[in-house]
């Protein structure tokens, strides 16, 4: 019998043997970089075989739901192949457990429940099988074995994808056409050939260009492997971090640059950077709210497409992320979010604002970076102002991982480009602060709680005073941002008071700057924000840490705090990279080591969940970086009024929720609670709401926090 696979819309016809040889093929091609082409050819032979039944057959002409992945599961575990089994088992539904080989009947959803279900296909259909060939590195340890099976799933569903997509629309899909690493590597030399030509007579001048030469002439000679670049905020690393990057891949023939941010509220300015550079079509940014996301699907252009397409497996050679959609993407059991992972596999990958990884996943993450460095052909950068000490944690994670730095003499770096002076106000009343405040025409305050933002906001003078915080909505946050620049370039008045999330990265100068005490990376991110361009002295540049009378510090910043005044008194200088190193060092230690790993990921994967081997399924629900309890809000305001009346009206598309990201609020449980009280909130099916009574939005500083609740109506 002729199985088929497909059936197109115009009544073309895909058979499974040639759905199973070509998606074969492509898996093999993914899996080269690693050693892997013989379990994801096994993987794509098998995959589908479960289709070669009367019952699927049946089932191509609106008959009933069929499993069809079990069969080829079953025959790659018989193989003893158990991550080809898992692969083929979740390529449409997710991997699942390995599950309890004693306790899993075949009701369960677990891999060992699934292998006691009964299956038959016709045998004659099976093609010929390569013989065994594991990657020849891959060892008995479990959590290498987990990493390997979700980049061969990774494999599987790309080519799974690809091979279907192109037969539906009759030709391959328009993949590809960027242009290559040689060429973008031309261009970045020819920028970084004007920096040094320069005569740099600053010392800032002189110093990035020191870090740039470091950067360019890494990139050109050492080998692929784990790599630390620690320069002060101001020192280039930007540019440096990139230059490197692309001589690297070019050096050791690797395919892609990735760059990971940890925040959105920052990833635009670095997309625009690249993109003017290298040429907006070869730098795809992946993030929500995108352009080519936005765009309805009737009027994407064939570059938006591109773009599209490029994102859902990272074929481009220039990509900008954030770090839960990396870090998150590489412990999911879903194909959708798996599917890029290979192509991760010989790149660089640049992690900026490294510090930022959250300390609850601190080891789960170097363990992700460990094993993409060692068997992935991967070479990996933790970039940042306030270098983490990691290096114990991969020791005990990689005995055999090495570290190194690639700019030299940061200790005379850290002293050349100073432009800072710290000071310490200790305790005052808010009253007592607002009083500094108001002194500097420009100066920014950064403060640990929104609703601290929004009362020192009320109490400066209303020209040129801003609140940032993320009751603002994305909209709302970039228009204020872009102010503040063009206020700060003007000398005009422009007194900013934020939360954490001005920090990482975002560019601005200005010439004094506040922070309330919490852990001494983010006092030195504040501090970044401080006299960024050296323009000032140093002693002019002042940077005041304070704590508030009658505010106790959040319970979560408690124990960076103590680190924080346990380093103040190790150190004179809290600016200095001895300093640095010795707060994370003790900020760990009151944490625990429990602490670095709190979901037990590592754990799980090691030892079992409950009995439950591999728990593939359950680690995926448990790692989320951000965890944040909230429920979002939509704002009808500006561009998302027509937005909201389209989703009050019941139209729930991907495109539409993420226009509408642009335009909503993550909104804490008692907030939530209090503005469905006062009667503000639509509420949706999915728990989110629309944000009826405009008057608890303000365009200047966000939700409303202080919400009468109680509404009644009189008759």
């Amino acid at each position: 019998m002729n199985y088929l696979a497909h059936i197109a819309e115009d009544g073309r016809e895909q058979t499974t043997a040639e759905h199973l040889r070509g998606t074969a093929a492509l898996a093999k091609r993914f899996a080269a970089g690693f050693g892997a082409e013989a379990d994801a050819e096994l993987a794509g032979l098998l995959h589908d075989i479960g289709k070669c039944t009367p019952e699927f057959q049946a089932r191509l002409h609106g008959g009933a739901i069929v499993d069809h992945s079990t069969a080829g599961a079953k025959l790659a575990f018989s193989r003893q192949n158990l991550p080809a089994a898992l692969a083929i088992a979740g390529h449409h539904g997710g991997i699942p457990d390995v599950g309890n080989p004693k306790a899993d009947g075949p009701d369960e959803a677990s891999l060992f429940g699934r292998m006691q279900r009964p299956v038959s296909f016709d045998q004659s259909a099976l093609p010929p099988l390569p013989g065994p060939a594991p990657a020849p590195w891959l060892s008995s340890d479990w959590v290498q074995n987990a990493f390997y099976t979700r980049m061969l799933f990774s494999c599987l569903v790309d080519a799974d994808f690809q091979d279907t997509q192109n037969f539906m629309e009759g030709a391959p899909a328009p993949r590809g056409g960027s242009a290559a690493i040689s060429e973008l590597l031309d261009k970045v030399r020819s920028r970084a050939a004007t920096y040094l030509a320069c005569k740099r007579e600053s010392t800032i001048g002189r110093q990035r260009n020191s870090v740039l030469r470091a950067c360019i002439d890494g990139g050109r000679t050492l080998p692929p492997g784990l790599y630390t670049l620690t320069v002060p905020t101001g020192g280039g690393k930007t540019f440096s971090s990139l230059a490197f990057a692309l001589e690297q891949a070019a050096a050791q023939k690797m395919d892609r640059v990735i760059y990971v941010i940890p925040y959105t509220s920052i990833i635009d300015q670095t997309v625009s950077v690249f993109s003017d550079l290298l040429g907006a079509e070869n730098v795809l940014a992946h993030y929500a709210g995108t352009e080519y996301q936005l765009a309805e699907p009737e009027e994407m252009t064939g570059a938006q497409y591109r773009k599209l397409l490029a994102s859902e497996n990272w074929d481009a050679p220039v990509i900008v992320t954030t770090a839960v959609q990396f870090f998150e993407s590489l412990y999911s059991n879903r194909p959708s979010r798996c599917r890029k992972l290979h192509n991760i596999a010989g790149s660089v990958v640049i992690f900026d604002e490294a510090q930022t990884i959250p300390i609850d996943y601190l080891l789960p993450c170097l363990s992700a970076i460990a094993q993409l460095v060692q068997f992935y052909h991967t070479t990996a950068v933790l970039c940042t102002a306030t270098q983490p000490a990691v290096a114990p944690l991969l020791k005990q994670l990689s005995p055999t991982l090495a570290i190194r730095e690639i700019c030299p003499h940061t200790e005379a770096l850290y002293t050349a480009l100073r432009r800072t002076t710290l000071a310490d106000l200790g305790c005052i009343r808010p009253d007592e602060l607002c009083g500094h405040l108001r002194r500097h025409a420009q100066m920014l305050c950064v403060v640990n709680r929104r609703s601290t933002a929004q009362e020192l906001y009320d109490a400066l003078p209303e020209e040129g005073r801003y609140c940032l915080t993320t009751l603002l909505c994305a909209h709302d946050r970039k228009r204020q941002i872009a102010e503040i620049r063009e206020r700060l370039a003007r000398g005009l008045a422009c007194r900013v008071v934020s939360t954490s999330l001005i920090e990482a990265g975002v560019d601005v100068d200005f010439p004094v700057a506040y922070r309330e005490d919490c852990g001494l990376d983010s006092l030195l991110q504040t501090a970044g924000r401080c006299n960024r361009e050296g323009k000032r002295r140093a002693d002019e540049s002042l940077v005041y840490r304070f704590s508030l009378s009658g505010k106790n510090p959040p319970v979560m910043l408690l124990k960076n705090l103590s680190a924080l005044q346990y380093t103040a008194r190790k150190h004179a200088d809290l600016s200095s990279p001895e300093a640095t190193h010795t707060y994370f060092t003790e900020l760990r230690q009151l944490k625990g080591t429990e602490a670095l790993d709190k979901k037990g990921i590592l754990k799980a994967t090691e030892h079992d969940i409950n009995g439950c081997m591999l728990p593939f399924a359950q680690i995926a629900g448990r790692f989320h970086l951000i965890e944040a309890p909230t429920r979002t809000i939509y704002l009808p305001i500006g561009a998302g009024a027509p937005l909201c009346e389209r989703l009050q009206k019941g139209e729930v598309s991907r495109t539409l929720l993420r226009k509408l990201g642009q335009f909503s609020v993550a909104c804490y449980e008692p907030q939530f609670r209090a503005l469905d009280d006062a009667g503000a909130l639509a509420l949706l099916p999915d728990g989110s709401a629309i944000l009826m009574d405009l008057s608890k939005y303000d365009e200047k500083t966000g939700l409303a926090m202080n919400v009468e609740t109680g509404v009644g109506i009189f008759i």
